[in-house]
């Protein structure tokens, strides 16, 4: 379910909500997620209150037992569009993805790229252009976004679901 506080264009919000429910197939997250899209300044509150970090940032996620929540910066998602000569949709559905791996477990910081060879794959799949751990690893920065980690969810708790997603990661 995508939930809008930033105004996207109709015919793009009916995309949206079907991306979101065909990346949540692929990378296997159960439940039920909301996808929050807002400006700048409700995702700092965000960012700020789950992970002490008093700035905007493009993409958070709050994993749960069951699904989770995701919230996306559209004023940050408009620049790197722009920046990157793509659509503001194509840039959402880039930071939709990566928000929903970040759900299923995966953790680019400290899983020495088995999230960013993922997200390539699924990348290419479903046909986005380049994304976020690509374009980061090419200007030599990490990515903006984060995933809360031990924090309360904008709704859930998120501890059972990271423990259930690592122990799937560990079998062959």
């Amino acid at each position: 379910m995508v939930i809008l506080e930033k105004k996207v264009d109709g015919a793009a919000v009916t995309e949206l909500n079907r991306f979101v429910r065909k990346a949540q197939a692929l990378t296997r997250v159960r439940g039920e997620v909301a996808v929050l899209i807002t400006g700048n300044t409700r995702v700092q509150e965000l960012n700020r209150r789950f992970r002490r970090k008093n700035k905007s940032t493009d993409v958070l996620s709050f994993p749960t037992s069951e699904g989770g929540d995701i919230a996306i910066s559209f004023d940050i998602a408009a620049e790197n569009a722009q920046r990157y000569g793509h659509r503001a949709l194509e840039e959402l559905k880039i930071l939709v993805l990566h928000g929903m791996l970040h759900l299923a477990g995966y953790d680019h910081e400290i899983d020495n790229g088995r999230m960013a060879a993922h997200e390539a794959r699924l990348r290419v799949q479903l046909k986005l252009p380049p994304t976020l751990i690509e374009r980061s690893r090419r200007n030599g920065a990490k990515p903006a976004h984060a995933e809360t980690q031990g924090s309360q969810s904008a709704v859930r708790k998120s501890s059972a679901r990271q423990r259930a997603a690592r122990k799937r990661r560990r079998r062959p």
